[in-house]
């Protein structure tokens, strides 16, 4: 029989059934709210221990098409490749439920999330990151507690816990929080943008608002977490006792090679390249590997290689918790040094690279028109929409000495790439409508490789002209957390990152953030240590904008920058730009070497060129061509029904009359409005030149009808 679990929370109802599906894997859900309903497994592979000491696990967040009643569109009708959205929502549901995992566990696990049913106004990330922690935890896995994802928005200036897809839209931050009890996991947070009256608002959020928007999403959270604990806690599966993988490490010969070897591991750790750090570390442990007392004591190589590394992880975070000093030498808030390049691409639109210590990106921007915007089809929408922003963040071997081919993009480069975006968007002037991309190419990278795309990527905006608000800088802090010492790192690298408990990404303006992503490595984190880290991380964020800003002074525009010009034109003229079959256009496109945007409606035209000349003849030529028509009348503006008039006849065809107007122009006498019997010829009964009283019918903006007033 299924287990079901009903949950109130915020006027909205969970309802959880248990062992009702898929009932071989070790656990598994059907969760429903509103009309959305996903199911989540988990699977274990318990007779297989592999032998690394890491957590193998995947997770897996799949839309089903017919969950909305649509089929796909495209030559493929099966879903196949996951979207970005998919992609991005893994990556939350793993890096919520990782850190739940008990030390030593190495069983090959995946955990499988199914939307099968959607709801417009239910929020899918959030939903699937409860059901999955939902199914693990009702598994006979060795999972003690739940996970709870929670949004906050702020809707006039109200927070908000858990607000509908419609409420989020009206909303200025987008924060996403999980955890458990009092404890927060991890954390995404991006501000929106707004447009008031023409006027945009970027709606960065200060350190201090953002820190009463999170408390209110742990309160939220401690109070749902306990809802489930105690829903789920008694009819969860019993506990499998499973072997855990333990650190086997003979504390003598821990001891010898710590202190026969410890200076040689800590001269290095202070390489500051990756590559070059791992390769001493390498001939490190090549001296332990021969050292005379090791091979005597025929010690197994593994544990030589897990020694050394055990005694470089505490070197590193010992440093910083009880010298003040990181293996790079710098002190806890200091930040490398930054190095800044605009505009080094000659036949790019603009460029930026951005070098901070060892990191460095080389950003691009291209522009196009609104047509060439990335389209893409979301699950709970009928139609496609349309994304005008995009930045490609590229991560490739070579950037961190690793011999190996670029493939297809990878998960962490689509997170990094939408973390980036999610920074740098709200800036960006509604008013500008061009397609926007930016990409960005990791050439080195030691730490902080997204934040230093936002350095760069947004500097390549200011080069390329487009409008924004403000200057966006990005910095990743760190945190090492050992007894009851704690230290808080600014601009951390891949070492610190690697060997610290916490990652916090930071990026936003002077004005505040708009955009934050937490990852933790601990069961979780503490409010004050992040109110700590928001601090220190504004601090470093203002230093950084004062150097981007300095470098943003005097920016020469590349020579492939387009040039755009608008202007206005009678409306009726528009079809004289475009000529038959747009033969006119098409030969204005080709002989100024130029692109055009035309708004019919309004008759507004702009052109874009990368010669100011082209622009200057092709405004000039459009100009010539419509200086001598005559434009065409609104006869809405002229006439209206029932307006009765005398009107000379100009013009007889076979199905009627052509009549002159008072104000001009004419109107169509059809010969079914002429008499009252069946007309043969309109010759006998009209003539051209006859002057006749008719009365109005119809009106459209370029066409009226009309009738014999006395046929009334």
């Amino acid at each position: 029989m299924p287990k079901i679990c009903d949950i109130e929370f915020e006027n909205s109802s969970e309802i959880y059934k248990f062992d009702m599906v898929a009932r071989q894997s070790n656990g598994s859900v059907l969760c429903s709210v509103g009309d959305a309903v996903m199911m989540s497994t988990v699977v274990c592979e318990t007779n297989k221990n592999t032998d690394e000491m890491f957590l193998p696990l995947t997770v897996q967040y799949i839309e089903k098409t017919y969950a909305n009643a649509k089929i796909n569109g495209g030559f493929f009708k099966r879903e196949g490749k996951p979207s970005d959205f998919e992609t991005l929502t893994s990556r939350l549901i793993d890096r919520s439920l990782r850190p739940l995992f008990p030390d030593g566990f190495s069983y090959p696990t995946t955990i499988t999330v199914l939307v099968l049913s959607v709801d417009s106004e239910v929020d899918l990330q959030a939903m699937a990151v409860n059901c999955a922690s939902a199914s693990l935890f009702y598994s006979d896995l060795p999972i003690t507690k739940p996970v709870c994802a929670v949004r906050i928005g702020k809707i006039d200036s109200n927070l908000v816990v858990n607000p509908t897809i419609s409420q989020q839209k009206n909303s200025t931050i987008n924060l996403f929080l999980s955890g458990v009890n009092t404890e927060l996991i991890c954390l995404e947070m991006a501000s929106n943008s707004t447009n008031i009256s023409g006027e945009h608002f970027t709606n960065e959020i200060a350190e201090n608002d953002l820190l009463d928007a999170i408390g209110l999403g742990l309160d939220a959270i401690k109070q749902k977490s306990t809802k489930y604990y105690d829903n789920f806690n008694t009819i969860a599966k019993t506990t499998l006792v499973l072997k855990l993988k333990e650190d086997k490490i003979d504390t003598e010969i821990f001891n010898y090679i710590e202190n026969r070897f410890k200076n040689d591991i800590k001269n290095a750790v202070k390489y500051l390249c990756k590559s070059e750090r791992s390769n001493e570390l390498n001939i490190v442990m090549s001296k332990v590997k021969e050292d005379e007392f090791i091979i005597k004591s025929n010690i197994n190589e593994n544990m030589v290689e897990n020694i050394v590394i055990s005694i470089k992880r505490q070197i590193v975070r010992d440093m910083i918790l009880f010298e003040n000093i990181r293996a790079d030498g710098r002190t806890l808030d200091e930040i490398r040094p930054i190095t800044i390049d605009i505009n080094i691409l000659p036949s790019a639109h603009s460029s930026c690279l951005f070098t901070r210590g060892q990191t460095q990106s080389l950003s691009t921007v291209t522009i196009a028109d609104a047509k060439d915007a990335q389209m893409f089809e979301t699950i709970t929408s009928k139609s496609p929409s349309y994304e005008k922003f995009m930045l490609h963040y590229n991560f490739p071997g070579f950037s961190v000495g690793e011999a190996k081919p670029i493939m297809g993009v990878s998960r962490r480069e689509l997170g990094h790439g939408n973390l980036a975006k999610r920074a740098i968007l709200p800036t960006i002037n509604a008013s500008f409508t061009d397609t926007i991309r930016v990409v960005s190419e990791i050439l080195e990278s030691n730490g902080s490789s997204s934040m230093a795309t936002v350095c760069a990527g947004s500097l390549a905006i200011k080069a390329a002209n487009i409008p924004a608000t403000s200057l966006v800088a990005g910095v990743a802090m760190g945190a090492i957390i050992q007894d009851d010492k704690l230290a808080v790192l600014t601009d951390i690298t891949g070492l610190e990152d690697h060997d610290g408990d916490i990652d916090f990404k930071i990026a936003g303006t002077k004005n505040g953030i708009t955009a934050m992503q937490m990852d933790i490595k601990l069961g979780g984190i503490k409010y004050e240590l992040l109110t700590k880290a928001l601090l220190k991380a504004k601090q470093a964020r203002v230093e950084i904008l004062d150097i981007m800003t300095d470098a943003s002074v005097d920016i020469t525009p590349s020579d492939a920058l387009p040039v755009s010009h608008k202007f206005q034109i009678d409306s009726s003229m528009i079809k004289v730009v475009i000529g038959k079959a747009g033969t006119t256009i098409k030969k204005i496109i080709d002989d100024f070497d130029i692109s055009i945007d035309i708004d019919r409606d309004t008759g507004s035209i702009l052109l874009k060129s990368t010669d100011q000349e082209n622009i200057t003849q092709a405004e000039n030529y459009i100009m010539s061509l419509v200086k001598n028509q005559k434009p065409s009348l609104d006869f809405n503006q002229l006439y209206k029904v029932d307006d009765v008039f005398i009107g000379k006849v100009e013009r007889i065809v076979d199905f009627g009359a052509f009549i002159s107007m008072p104000h001009d122009g004419d109107g169509l006498l059809h010969i079914s409005k002429i008499a009252k019997y069946r007309l043969k010829d309109i010759h006998d009964v009209l003539n051209e030149g006859d002057m006749i009283e008719v009365v109005i019918i119809k009106v459209s903006k370029d066409k009226i009808e009309l009738k014999m007033k006395e046929l009334l």
